[in-house]
Order: C-alpha cells, then sequence, then structure tokens
C-alpha cells in the first residue's frame, strides 16, 4: 500500500501556493465526489486566533464522558497528519488509521483530476469524505485559517459557530487590522444558527464579532455578557442564563485555559448539549489535554538531558496574545512554587517574534533561540536571539534543541529550573517526535 505521505507529497505540486484562501476549488472537488460535506453528523464549528484546539478538546472530552461519539477536525499536526482526524466512537475515538487515510486519499486524488487545489483543501475533503461514512453523534471542526474563506466553511448550518479569542496573526492573509481579522473570523457565523464568541482581548474584534452574530438572527452567548467563568475556591465557576456548573479546575494549566473551558461549555449549551450529565462535564473539563499548551514532559530523551529534578515544559503559542497568557501562566507557577525560568525558542520569520517575547521580560532568566531547518520561513537563531536581548532579555543561541538542553543541564542553578520550550508549534511538533512522544 502507498505510504499517505507519499500522496501528501504528490497534493503539494497540484497548487502553486500552500495558501489560497478559496472556496471555489473544495466545492468543485465535493461535488466530484458525491458532496460529503451534506452528509456529515451535526457540526459545532470553531474559528479564532488562540484557543481553538483547547476549546476543542474541551468539548471532546465532556461528551465522550457522556458515551457519545465525536469526530474530530484541527489543525495543523505536530508530528503526523493523522492526528488532524480523529474518528469517533462511543467512549472514545482514535486518530485516523492509515488504511482508511490512504483510501480517502486516494479517492480525493481521482476525483480532483489534476486540478490545482492546495493541500488544506485536498485533505480537508477527504476528512469530510471520511466522516461522512463513520458514524457519530457530532463532529467538532475547526478552521484552518480565517474563517470566511476557509475550506472547511463549506458547512452549510452547523448546530453552532463558535469564535475563540481573536489576536493579530495570519495579517497577511487575514488583514493589518484586529478588526479585519475578526470580520474573516466572524465569517463562520451563519443566519439561524447559534454562536458562542469566547471573552475579547480586544475590543474592536468584539465589536466586530458582536455585529456579525446579530446579523444572523438566532440567539448569542458572549463571554463576560452571556456568561461567565472564573476560579472560586479552587473550582472552576461556570454560570449563564441556564444554570451554574461547579467544576474541578482544568488539567490544562493557566488562567487562559479557564476561558477555554468556559467558551467549550457555553458551546456545548448553544449546540443543544446542555443537558449532559454533570459528572460527564466534570470529568471532561477536570480531565481535558491537548497537546503542546503547556504539556508537562516528565520523560523522553529530551526530558534526560536534564536533571531528574528540574522540569520541561512545551507551549506552541506564537503571538502576542499567546506570549502574555504564557507569562502569565509562568507568573503563576512562579508564584506557586519559584525557579528559574530557562526559555528555549524558535520562531517564524512571518511571527511578531518581539510581541510574543517581551511578556517575559523580567520573568524569564535567559533565552536559548535555536534554529528550525525543517521550516525553510524560520528566523534565523542569531536573529531571534537579537530579538529576545531587545526585548529585555538575556539572550544566547545554541544549534539544537539537544545543544540547548545540555547545556541548561550542566549549568549551575540556584534551584533546579524550570525549562519553557515555546515559539512555534513546528517547533512544538519536533521536540514531541525528538523526545519520543508524540500524539496519540
Amino acid at each position: 500500500m502507498e505510504p499517505s505521505d507519499a500522496i501528501l507529497a504528490r497534493f503539494l505540486a497540484l497548487h502553486p501556493k500552500l495558501i489560497d484562501l478559496s472556496l471555489g476549488r473544495l466545492q468543485r472537488l465535493l461535488l466530484a465526489l458525491g458532496e460529503p460535506q451534506k452528509r456529515l453528523p451535526p457540526v459545532i464549528h470553531v474559528a479564532g486566533t488562540n484557543g481553538k484546539g483547547s476549546t476543542i478538546a474541551f468539548m471532546r472530552a465532556v461528551l465522550e464522558e457522556a458515551g457519545l461519539a465525536v469526530h474530530v477536525y484541527t489543525s495543523p499536526h505536530l508530528v503526523r497528519f493523522h492526528e488532524r482526524i480523529r474518528i469517533g466512537a462511543p467512549g472514545g475515538g482514535r486518530l485516523v488509521p492509515e488504511s482508511l487515510l490512504v483510501d480517502a486519499f486516494r479517492r480525493c486524488e481521482a476525483a480532483n483530476e489534476g486540478a490545482p487545489i492546495t493541500v488544506f483543501e485536498i485533505t480537508t475533503a477527504a476528512a469530510f469524505l471520511l466522516f461522512s461514512e463513520q458514524p457519530a453523534h457530532v463532529l467538532l471542526l475547526e478552521t484552518g485559517l480565517g474563517g470566511r474563506l476557509d475550506a472547511t466553511n463549506v458547512v452549510d448550518r452547523p448546530l453552532a459557530a463558535v469564535v475563540t479569542p481573536v489576536s493579530q496573526d495570519h495579517s497577511e492573509y487575514l488583514g493589518d487590522s484586529i478588526a479585519k481579522i475578526a470580520a474573516e473570523k466572524a465569517g463562520i457565523l451563519k443566519r439561524g444558527v447559534p454562536s458562542v464568541i469566547a471573552p475579547q482581548d480586544h475590543d474592536d474584534a468584539l465589536a466586530v464579532l458582536e455585529r456579525a452574530a446579530a446579523r444572523t438572527g438566532a440567539r448569542t452567548w458572549i463571554g463576560g455578557q452571556d456568561f461567565h467563568v472564573g476560579e472560586e475556591n479552587g473550582r472552576l465557576i461556570y454560570q449563564d442564563d441556564d444554570g451554574l456548573l461547579d467544576l474541578p479546575l482544568p488539567r490544562l494549566p493557566g488562567r487562559h485555559q479557564h476561558v477555554n473551558a468556559g467558551t467549550s461549555i457555553a458551546a456545548l449549551r448553544a449546540a443543544g448539549f446542555g443537558r449532559l450529565s454533570p459528572k460527564a462535564f466534570e470529568a471532561g473539563i477536570g480531565g481535558a489535554d491537548w497537546p503542546a499548551r503547556l504539556q508537562r514532559l516528565a520523560k523522553g530523551r529530551l526530558a534526560a538531558l536534564l536533571p531528574p529534578d528540574a522540569e520541561l515544559w512545551l507551549d506552541g503559542g506564537h503571538n502576542p496574545d499567546g506570549g502574555r497568557a504564557l507569562a502569565a501562566a509562568m507568573a503563576e507557577f512562579e508564584e506557586r512554587r519559584p525557579r528559574p525560568l530557562v526559555m528555549v525558542v524558535a520562531m517564524l520569520g512571518t511571527k511578531d517574534s518581539a510581541g510574543f517575547l517581551e511578556p517575559f521580560s523580567g520573568l524569564a532568566q535567559s533565552v536559548t533561540a535555536i534554529p528550525m531547518p525543517s521550516q525553510t520561513a524560520a528566523r534565523p537563531a542569531g536573529e531571534v536571539a537579537a530579538i529576545a536581548r531587545a526585548s529585555g532579555l538575556q539572550a544566547e543561541q545554541a544549534d539544537s534543541i539537544e545543544a540547548a538542553l545540555t547545556r541548561i543541564g550542566a549549568a549551575v542553578w540556584p534551584s533546579p529550573p524550570r525549562v519553557l520550550i515555546c515559539g512555534s508549534l513546528y517547533l512544538a511538533g519536533e521536540v514531541l517526535a525528538a523526545n519520543g512522544t508524540p500524539p496519540t
């Protein structure tokens, strides 16, 4: 059997651009495939800049705790493409098996007949084909980029549409202002479909999203207005007009995950799943996991390069709002258990590196910048180190993640260090692969 990676390599040659936002090419292919997007399980559609994956992880955990079969489509993957497509089953799903993925790829390739189409578009068609043929109670569908012209936006009438926090990212595709980016994300909000808008960090994003939601003519849940979430006495308290939930704190660290958990509950209620048992919400919110979102690497090949009592954390955050949320989480860690914070960072040249790194000034003791040889758009390590120094951080560079961790492990610290690897989801994938702990 031809491996899926070989077919993916052929898909890359079908369009000169990796990203070319449009719906027409995918609609043509879906028509040739018999319109599988019209035979999907009920959909909850999620867009936003930060928190999409975590919000979906919370929803999936709650739904699966209730015994429901949940399909999931997310991107990008960290180590293997198969992470993008989770096939649901009652009580717990699985990453798409290689045999099913190859079959779907082959059928999409044949139906496309060599016509121009991006990799994300044709692989989204393959995912829809798989989801339409495997029974499930619900499909949690994450946009790839933006919303209005994202390939996932061919779904006409989801159960609910959700927009997580919007911030500055992918400006070259979505616009040079928060308002323009929010307008693209708001493109998934549809007439007659309930909508959920997470608490927003930017007033101009909220204003755009509120106007778009009002035009749908359906009920809207707006974070901080129609639903509220916060910590009280070591518990997560969620409340809206439909009632209150007293839940355990999320397993996913950081107060930003409280926002994502609250948004997931509002989304489930908006989609008609609000009457699931309290036990499902308790176990789901308390137990949800999502790789490379402040993930503790307690074992593995890279973890072994540090002293046994050191902490090693991994996060894929890469934009300014992500940097602020991550720095706030590190400050919480420091308050609970003081340790020297040491960062290992690699970033793409398209990202606002200064905006990401500045929140760590006065918090991190040092930054070690490393290259990402697998990414042609990566900033050189020396450039990242220079940006870190200009942002008020002590910085140096190393040739690899292994070299950086070996150097940190050999240094003398006043107490065991807390090491944070961050700056890119691509880096996070490389780290999980090198550590021998890929997502499952």
